[in-house]
C-alpha cells in the first residue's frame, strides 16, 4: 500500500480529497492539520485523528499539499529535508512551482494536478452528478497532470492520485509546466474569469433598466448555452446574420486589440507573481 500524507486535510481542499481517499485501499492515508477546528473536521468526517508532519512524513511515498498557492514555498522548505529519496511531493497547482517556489531536491518527484471541472454540457444522468459544478464528488471531469521533475515511471503513479482524489475522471491530460501557466491563469482565470464577470456586470445593467433579474438571467443563460455550444464545437449550428454583425461590432467595443497579450511569457510570468 502506498503511504500517502495529506497535509492541510482540514481545510476545503483537503476535506474533497480525503472524502475520495477514504474510498480506496490503494493509499494509507495520514491526516496532517494545524488548526484545531480543521482537526476536529477531520475527525468527525473520517473518524481518524490528525498526525503531526514528522509521523505523516516518516516513509511517505507521496506528500500531497492540499494547502494555499502562498503557503506552497514555505511548506515545502520546511519538510523537504524529512522527505524521503524517491518520494513524490504533489501539487494541487502550477503557479507556485511555476514561480520556483519549490526546494531544490534533485531526489524527489514533483508533480502538479489540477482539476478541470466538470464541463458545462455533460451527460450527467443522477442530480447529484448535475448539482456537482466544482468537481469530486459525483460528476465526471477531467485532470491536467505535469511530472515537473523526477522519472518518466513516476508519472504514472502521480496520475493514479489525481484520478483518485478528483474522481470521478474522465480524461487526464499530460502539459508541461509553462503550458499548465497558460491553462491557469492565463486561460480560465484571467480571460475565461473575467469575460464571466463582465457578463454578470451586463445582466446587471440590463436590469438596472428595467428587465427583470428572472427574465434577464434566464434570457443570458439560454443564450449562452446554446452559443457555446456552436462556438465550442458541441452543437453543429451556425448564428443568425445578425447575431454575426453584433459579435462583429461588439469584439472591438468590448477588448483592446492587444488583449492576447495576456498569454505572453512576461504577462503569465506577472500573473503568477501576484499569484504565489
Amino acid at each position: 500500500m502506498t503511504k500517502l500524507a495529506l497535509f492541510g486535510a482540514g481545510g476545503k481542499m483537503g476535506m474533497r480529497l480525503g472524502a475520495n481517499l477514504a474510498k480506496t485501499d490503494a493509499f494509507e492515508t495520514l491526516h496532517v492539520e494545524v488548526s484545531e477546528d480543521g482537526q476536529k473536521r477531520v475527525k468527525e468526517t473520517f473518524g481518524v485523528d490528525c498526525v503531526d508532519p514528522d509521523t505523516a512524513l516518516a516513509g511517505a511515498d507521496v506528500i500531497v499539499l492540499a494547502v494555499p498557492d502562498t503557503l506552497i514555498g514555505k511548506i515545502s522548505h520546511a519538510i523537504i529535508d524529512k522527505v524521503k529519496p524517491g518520494a513524490m511531493l504533489f501539487c494541487l497547482d502550477g503557479a507556485a512551482p511555476f514561480a520556483g517556489h519549490l526546494p531544490e531536491r534533485a531526489d524527489v518527484t514533483y508533480f502538479m494536478s489540477h482539476p478541470c471541472h466538470p464541463p458545462i454540457w455533460n451527460d450527467e444522468d443522477t442530480p447529484e452528478g448535475r448539482r456537482d459544478y466544482f468537481g469530486g464528488i459525483a460528476a465526471k471531469q477531467g485532470v491536467v497532470n505535469v511530472l515537473i521533475q523526477g522519472p518518466e515511471s513516476d508519472y504514472e503513479l502521480g496520475n493514479e492520485v489525481a484520478r483518485t482524489i478528483y474522481a470521478p475522471v474522465a480524461r487526464s491530460h499530460r502539459v508541461t509546466l509553462k503550458q499548465f501557466a497558460l491553462l491557469e491563469p492565463g486561460l480560465s482565470e484571467t480571460v475565461n474569469g473575467s469575460l464571466m464577470a463582465v457578463l454578470r456586470q451586463a445582466m446587471d445593467e440590463v436590469i438596472s433598466k428595467g428587465v427583470s433579474y428572472d427574465c434577464a438571467r434566464d434570457f443570458l443563460l439560454g443564450h449562452m448555452n446554446i452559443m457555446g455550444a456552436v462556438t465550442f464545437d458541441q452543437h453543429k449550428g451556425v448564428f443568425s446574420d445578425a447575431a454575426n454583425k453584433a459579435i462583429e461590432y461588439g469584439i472591438p467595443v468590448l477588448m483592446k486589440d492587444d488583449w492576447k497579450r495576456c498569454f505572453d511569457d512576461d504577462e503569465i510570468a506577472a500573473s503568477v507573481e501576484r499569484i504565489t
